[in-house]
């Protein structure tokens, strides 16, 4: 069964730090393929601790060269491919996972670029695909400047996750056609940032894609002390759309928010982009 299994829900370093909640990223299983997305500290022991295979990941996907979201990157790598032992997967990255920034160095080890098939970036506007499952890089506007959402494009419905960004129209664009969309609501309304969003962001986003079911993830201290159940609630009650606040463990079936899709599609990794060569 298809399904989404958030492996923490913490959305900044005062939360992650003291772990009041979790920061393993999320995961999608689309039939047989697993696609473990942002994994951030503690990614294999929340994987164990709700049930996930981390050694059945077929692809690693990573928004930002953040700690949160790509601490564990190479501890999930080591784990789908035996420490090397059996080169499998791929993983598909914002540039500065990959190549690092004047911040931060690249969050991939040369070590574990070594033990995957493929290792892909991905920017804006560009896409990959993995069988039948389409992958798709979406703007974002945040402190990493190659930062990136994704809309991922499975047969029968289509997901998409803003990931760490500011609001823009751009980015509220760039989410529609989603079936069910995953927005990193990191503050309360009350609350103004340069790069993450807010209640009052996340509202403007869901009136423009109208999706069928919105999670929200990613919270950061004012957003929990708020409660995140409270937010979505009033979320819910401006937007009409149904809002669920996301907590460590949560597992949904995408199907059930469902609309098939008959988009025409990417086969295969071949068909990247030319001028996007990382290997």
């Amino acid at each position: 069964m298809d399904r989404i299994v958030f492996l923490g829900t913490s959305g900044d370093s005062s939360v992650t730090a003291k772990q009041q909640r979790a920061s393993g990223g999320f995961v999608l299983q689309i039939g047989e393929l697993q696609f473990h997305i942002d994994p951030g500290p503690g990614a294999l022991v929340r994987a164990k601790e709700f049930g996930i295979n981390a050694r059945a990941t077929s692809a690693v996907l990573v928004t930002n060269n953040h700690l949160n979201h790509a601490h564990d990157v190479n501890a999930v790598v080591d784990a789908m491919t035996l420490g090397g032992m059996d080169k499998r997967g791929v993983l598909i990255g914002c540039e500065s996972i990959l190549q690092g920034d004047a911040l931060r160095p690249p969050a991939l080890s040369a070590f574990h670029r070594g033990c995957l098939e493929r290792v892909l970036a991905l920017r804006a506007g560009q896409k990959a695909a993995l069988e039948d499952i389409e992958i798709h890089g979406l703007c974002a506007s945040h402190e990493d400047t190659t930062a990136i959402g994704i809309k991922i494009l499975a047969p029968k419905f289509t997901i998409g996750y803003s990931s760490d960004t500011a609001y823009t129209k751009d980015v509220a664009a760039a989410l529609e056609g989603c079936d069910i969309i995953v927005l990193n609501v990191t503050h309360p309304e009350e609350t103004k940032s340069d790069y993450h969003l807010n209640r009052a962001d996340a509202i403007k986003i869901l009136e423009k894609v109208q999706p069928k079911l919105a999670i929200i993830t990613h919270f950061g201290f004012g957003m929990l002390k708020a409660d995140p159940l409270l937010e979505a609630r009033q979320m819910q009650i401006l937007t009409g759309v149904q809002v669920v606040a996301a907590h460590d463990g949560l597992t949904l079936s995408p199907q059930s928010y469902a609309a098939q899709s008959n988009q025409a599609r990417l086969t295969a990794f071949d068909e990247m982009p030319k001028e996007n060569p990382v290997q």
